[in-house]
Order: structure tokens, then sequence, then C-alpha cells
């Protein structure tokens, strides 16, 4: 059999870094690895669909590198990272279906990039079936193809933890130190604070375990967050004040970050909710949880199996990169959102995969067929769940989007078209859909005053939203009003002639 990079990895000690050994690579070799990537990819076109209309985010994303709408409101938690990976397709068209192919590929190469690395760690077989554990999450499949940060974020960590990994082992593995850079600073250009609690335990050994410490790793480290989040912290002057000022601005836009246990926030989450803001109702069915509750079960067993076989850091060291990962979205918030915790799952399917091959392969030959039996049927099921959730979640977020473009027709309909404004209830996703500018008075995407937004009414199209119970806006009392569906469309004066009271 030719060698890999598997075997005297696979037996190694990894309580600490050891001396560098050369030995040969094969070419190829990727096959399975590869087959997950593919079948992700196409779990995507297939299940999330490309023509499903962008989310609200995505609207906020898309609209800084589109020349569809205006550029929206761009608040202090966001980073633009996720716009500029869309901007080669979204800057000329705009596709919606043509963007959710791009992104769709592209996640699909990621995740057998980052796949790639874990090769020589961990047997072939360990490897792919992280990957596809991963990879059947709905929350994974869901947001692959969307223009979102947290899926990069996640590629980024378990790519990043694997290269960090090689290079301990092999000092002369320049691929690897590029690695380990390349992945800080894809994380840290989607989401900078994200990509800090990630490599913070990296962070610690390379400054504080002696056995672990080089300085050219430390460099990568440093030097990759630091290009990663160099557009952030320079928006942070021009726009928020500082950096300081801007995480300030961030905590108070997401409820005020501290102590706030959030895990029943996360676990009602499971449902297939993209946002539970506030978190309320009754906790999912124990069929849609019990995945969540299983993975701290393999999780530990995966160390044990570890330490056992001496090679106790290649476990160890993505477990506590996913715990810091998960800790400011478990403990620090006040809401959940499942894409929050898609680094947290990308690092514990490494060692959850490990640990159900050990369950299938360490009993008794005789008890074998058992155990490969009780696991398939478990992983069966658990796959089965996820594409319902799924299912579900996308059929919601579909027509919630679908509500948002009939809404944009019905504004042109009232005349309120390019260049226009839109303002009030769900404005900004609205605004982006009819092609308009939004602005808000008031709230975390306040962007104008009363006085200004009357100005701008008096010389363009511009329309006030709000719920068919809610009155409108004080400035907008006069404004001619209109019933659709669950809105009122109020018309500014510049509009012209917006029809009679509805």
């Amino acid at each position: 059999m030719a060698k890999t990079l598997n075997v005297p990895l696979v037996a190694m000690d990894y309580r600490g870094p050891t001396r560098a050994v050369r030995t040969p690579r094969r070419i190829g070799g990727h096959g399975w690895t590869a087959a997950v990537a593919v079948a992700f990819t196409l779990a995507q076109l297939v299940l999330v669909r490309p023509g499903m209309g962008l989310g609200w985010d995505e609207a906020v994303y898309v609209s800084q590198v589109s020349g569809h709408a205006p550029a929206a409101f761009f608040s202090a938690p966001r980073s633009r990272g996720i716009s500029l990976l869309a901007a080669p397709i979204a800057s000329w068209s705009s596709s919606t279906s043509l963007l959710r192919i791009y992104l769709a590929l592209l996640s699909g190469l990621g995740l057998f990039l980052a796949l790639r690395v874990w090769r020589g760690l961990f047997p072939v077989r360990v490897v792919a079936l992280a990957g596809a554990l991963f990879a059947t999450l709905w929350v994974t499949v869901f947001y692959g193809p969307e223009v979102m940060p947290n899926y990069w974020v996640a590629i980024g960590a378990l790519a990043g933890v694997g290269c960090f990994l090689r290079a301990q082992v092999d000092r002369r593995d320049r691929a690897a130190l590029w690695g380990v850079g390349a992945s800080a600073a894809l994380m840290a250009w989607m989401r900078p604070t994200d990509a800090v609690w990630v490599i913070l335990p990296l962070l610690v050994l390379v400054v504080c375990a002696r056995r672990w410490r080089r300085p050219r790793l430390l460099a990568a480290l440093v030097v990759g967050l630091g290009t990663g989040a160099v557009a952030w912290v320079v928006e942070a002057y021009a726009n928020f004040g500082g950096p300081g000022a801007r995480l300030a601005d961030a905590s108070r836009i997401q409820g005020g970050l501290g102590w706030n246990i959030a895990v029943l926030d996360q676990l009602r989450s499971l449902r297939g909710q993209t946002l539970c803001r506030p978190c309320t109702g009754s906790v999912p069915a124990p069929e849609l949880i019990a995945w969540w509750f299983a993975l701290p079960l393999l999780a530990a067993l995966a160390l044990v199996v570890a330490v056992r076989a001496r090679r106790t850091a290649s476990t160890l060291l993505p477990l506590v990169c996913a715990a810091t990962a998960s800790a400011p979205y478990l403990f620090m918030i006040g809401y959940a959102a499942p894409r929050f915790l898609l680094p947290f799952y990308a690092l514990l399917a490494i060692p959850v995969a490990d640990a159900l091959v050990h369950l299938v392969t360490a009993p008794r030959p005789s008890w074998r067929p058992v155990a490969l039996t009780l696991v398939a049927l478990g992983l069966a099921g658990h796959v089965a769940v996820q594409y319902a959730v799924l299912e579900d979640a996308v059929g919601r977020s579909t027509g919630a989007r679908q509500d948002w473009a009939r809404t944009a027709a019905e504004l042109h309909r009232l005349g309120v078209r390019p260049p226009c404004v839109v303002t009030g209830q769900e404005a900004l996703p609205i605004a982006f859909y009819a092609g308009c500018s939004s602005a808000q008075t008031q709230g975390h995407n306040a962007s104008t005053t009363t006085a200004d937004l009357l100005r701008t009414a008096g010389r363009t199209p511009t329309a006030a939203l709000a719920t068919a119970k809610d009155g409108p806006p004080g400035y907008a009392r006069d404004w001619p009003s209109h019933r659709f569906g669950d809105l009122r469309i109020h018309v500014g004066p510049a509009t012209g002639a917006a029809g009679s009271q509805g």
C-alpha cells in the first residue's frame, strides 16, 4: 500500500510538538472528501433552491456591491468580507439564482479544502465522515449558498486548526504555515470578533506553552488576523469613532453583551428558526434536538480515545477552539440564531467522527455488525430530521421573501420607483427589492433624521411602511395611505398622484 502522511501521524503523541518528520505524500487520494463536497453542493442547489430571494441581512451585504439598489445602512456588528465574496457576481448581475449557484460551488470547494487539511492527522474515513456530519446539518446546507459570513468563519476555523496542528508536527511545512495565516485572515475578513474567539487557544499555546512556541506560527496568526481585520478597523475609525466605540455600538445593537445564558435559546432555534429574537416558546420535540445532546457525549468519548492512543492534541485542540468559538453565543448574548454556532459544529465534526468510527471498530468482531447497524440507523434518522427541518426553514424563508417582492411591486405600482426611499416596517429588504434606498429615523438602523426625511420626501418618491393595525409615523399622517396585505403604505408628496385614501 502506498505510504501517506496518515500512518505516522495517527499514531503520534500530540500532547506537544514533535520533531520534523518528512513522509512521502500521495497525489490524489481525496476521493471520499471530494464526494462529500460534491454531495454538499448538490444538496444546496436541490434543497435550498437557487431561486429563493435574498434575506434581510443578505440584502444589506449585497447592496454594498450591487448596482440593483443603493447601499443599505451598514451597522457596527457587520463586516464587509461576505459582500466582497459575493461581488464577482453581485457587482454585475441582479440574478439571485446565479449568486446562489456561485456560492454553492464556492462553499463546496471551501469544504473540500478545509477537510483536505486534516488528511494525515486522522484516517481518511474519519475526515470524510466529519465532512458528511457537518455538511448534512440543516443550518450548514441552508447557509452554504447564502450571502452570510458564518459558514465561512466555520471553514476558516476548520482549516486553521488543522493547519496549526500540521505546522507543529512538521516545522518545515510552509504550506501549513501559510494555511494558518490564510485561515485567520478569512475568519477576520468575515467576522473579526469570531476570529479572535476561535484562535484564542492557538495564541495561548504559542505564547505560553514552551513546547509549542514558534515565532513563525505566532506571526502567521497575528498577521493573518490583522490582515483580515484591517478593513473593519479602518471603517471603525472612519464611521464609528474607533474600534472600541464600534464594539460598544455592536454590543448595544445586540442587546448588550455580557453574562447571559442563551443555551435554551439556541435549543429553541433548532426547530428551523433562522433568527430567534425574542426567543420564546416551547423547546422543540426530542427528535429535533437529540443530536445536540449527543455532541458532548461523543466529544468526550473522542477525547478518551485520543488520550489512550497518545494523540491527545489532535482531538483536544479542535474541542477547545470549538468551546471558545461557541462561548459568546451560548453565554453572552440575549438571543439566538443557529448560524452563530456553525464554527462550533465544524470544529466538533472531526472529534465526533473519530468517536463514531471508534464505536463501530472497537468492539469484538462478533459485536461490530450490531454496533455498525445502530450507528447507521442513528445517523440515518439524524439526517432525515435535519432535512425535514431544512425543508420547513426554506419554505418559511421563501414565503417571507416573496412577500417582500410583492410589496416592492406594489410600491412600483403606486409610483415609488428608483430613485426612491422606503422607511418604516421591514423597509430595508423591501427597499432593496424595489431598487430604493432605505432610511430609518430610529432603531438600530437609524440613518437619517425626521427633518431630512421630510425634505427628501418633498423631491424624491418616498414610502413609509407600517403594519395595518398601527397608525402612520407622525410625519406621514397627511400622506396618502394604501392597504396592502398586513401593511399600510403611506406615500410621500413627491410621488405624485398616489391615489385616494385606502
